[in-house]
Order: structure tokens, then sequence, then C-alpha cells
């Protein structure tokens, strides 16, 4: 699904025989980006049965330079090698990249363990918020998508501590495809009738991913959040049957009381060295780079 507003795709394509690759990418007339959203964890080339042979991405990158003077692609993973083969692709073609490392993944392995044992892997002061305030709330669990309970999520979002939401009709119309194939985990907590906290979560090819939570700023005594995190875990460890639960990205505190791995999420800025308007932005990243590694000596 794409933002509202979005510049012109671009789908770049390599083929040779049956493999096939392509970069959906956004055309910013004197750069790309990755055609993507809000919402996304990661954004990733698309192949045939899973084949980026260096081949195809080398043909790419040598093609794109004929289009544009610059790129950025960020939200990279390289825990199965994305960032490292486009990155090895893009310099071998000629452009000069830039890597970095630009957000954080928090995942937890499941590693066959029942909800139970992962709870009592959990530190000692989560396990004692969840004893002391579980029996305060009443948590409900949806496995489709229901209208009235997306309304008490946004309303609960907006008298919480996140940020103004990047595109709500976006995010709905996710949870409503998400809830049509039977995917999306959503919960919500009350006190006394009253919401107080809201998460939506999806479930597809044993992977849970944690995609908004919320809880209201007047309610954060109650600590209704922890509360319904947990269940939301024991339905997709106990129920799913998930392998990995991700949540997304983002380095806040709380994640480390439920994750235990950290996964980097890469940027790569790269430009063509022959075009005369990178040579400022080129001169400035390196000053940059070079005044980073002083302060770290």
């Amino acid at each position: 699904m794409l933002e509202t507003g979005i510049d012109r795709p671009l789908f770049a394509m390599a083929q040779d025989g049956d493999q096939a690759v392509a970069l959906p990418l956004a055309d910013h007339s004197r750069r790309l980006t990755p055609l993507s959203n809000w919402y996304a964890f990661t954004w990733a080339p698309m192949a045939t049965a899973g084949d980026q042979s260096p081949a195809l991405l080398g043909s790419l990158a040598k093609d794109l330079a004929r289009r544009t003077p610059a790129m950025v692609l960020d939200k990279l993973p390289d825990e199965d090698g994305t960032a490292s083969r486009l990155e090895t692709a893009f310099r071998k073609a000629g452009w000069l990249v830039q890597r970095e490392i630009c957000d954080t993944n928090h995942v937890l392995p499941v590693g066959g363990r029942s909800y139970a044992q992962f709870l009592a892997d959990r530190p000692g002061a989560l396990r004692t918020t969840l004893k002391r305030k579980a029996k305060k709330v009443d948590v409900e669990l949806f496995t489709r998508f229901n209208a009235e309970a997306w309304d008490e999520y946004e309303a609960v979002y907006r008298e919480s501590w996140k940020p103004e939401e990047g595109d709500p009709a976006l995010l709905r119309r996710f949870a409503m495809a998400e809830g049509g194939a039977g995917r999306i985990r959503f919960g919500l907590a009350r006190h006394d009738g009253v919401v107080i906290a809201a998460q939506f979560w999806t479930v597809e090819g044993g992977t849970a991913y944690i995609h908004k939570l919320a809880h209201r700023e007047s309610a954060k005594p109650l600590s209704a959040g922890t509360t319904l995190t947990a269940a939301l875990f024991a339905e997709v460890i106990d129920n799913d049957g998930v392998e990995l639960v991700d949540f997304g990205t983002g380095n806040d505190p709380y994640k480390r009381d439920w994750m235990e791995t950290i996964r980097p999420r890469y940027r790569l800025t790269m430009w063509r060295r022959e075009n005369p308007r990178n040579w400022p932005v080129i001169a400035r990243s390196w000053l940059r780079q070079l005044v980073s590694r002083r302060r770290d000596v």
C-alpha cells in the first residue's frame, strides 16, 4: 500500500531467463528513493524465488546511472545480506556509496518456547508489574477487523504520547486488508469499561509484527499497555505458533524488556561522481564523516 501524494513510482527490473530482480522506487526528479510508506518495517529488492543475483543487481545499478544522479535507499536489512548486496552492486557500477545505520529493529526469536517459558525469561520488574496490574484491566482480542474497535484505537492514539499519525487512512486500509485475510491480531484494554490502551499486530509466515501500540496518558499508572502486550504475546506464541516477533523500528527502551535480539537497519546514499551537481553534496558528506571519525578517536 502507498501513501497519498507519493512521487512518481518507478520499477527498475532486470531479467535473465526465468530469473528477475526489481527495485520498486519513487522518482523525486533528481534522486530515487524506495517506493514505500510511513509504516514499512524494511525495504528490499523484489526477486523471483528469492534470487538476487549479483549480475542482475549490477545491470540495474548501471542502467539507473543513466536515469538519476543520486539515490537514497533506507530501511535496508542485512541479516539476509540485502544491504551488502546492494552496496557491492552499486559500487561495482561506479556509484559513490555511503553506508550508515539509520534505525534499529528489535526482534524475539521464540525458539520453541511456550508463552509461560518466554515470560519466565522476562526481567523481574516486568513480571512484577504484570502480577500487580493485570487484574485492573480487561483485555479483548480480535482476529478480524472491527470498525468500532479501530475507532477506539484512534481515540486512544490521539490521547497518547505518540506523535501525529503519518497516514491514518492508509493504516486503516492496511488493517482492514489484514483483517480480511485473517492476519490481524488486535487488542483493547479497558478499565471500568473505558478503553485505555490499544495495539495492532499482524501474523504472517511464522512472524508476528507489532505495528502500533498506544495508551492514554491519563491511565499510565495502570500499565495497561504492558498487560495488553503480554496478552498478545500469549496469543501469537501459544495459539499462532510464531517463530519470530518483530517490534519494527525504533530503539525505545521498553522494547528491550520484551525482545532479545537487535538488528540494525541501513541507509545507502549513492551519487554519480561525474555529475557536477553532486560535488558539493559529496564534499559535505566527506567532511561530516571526517569530523565524526575524529570525535570517535
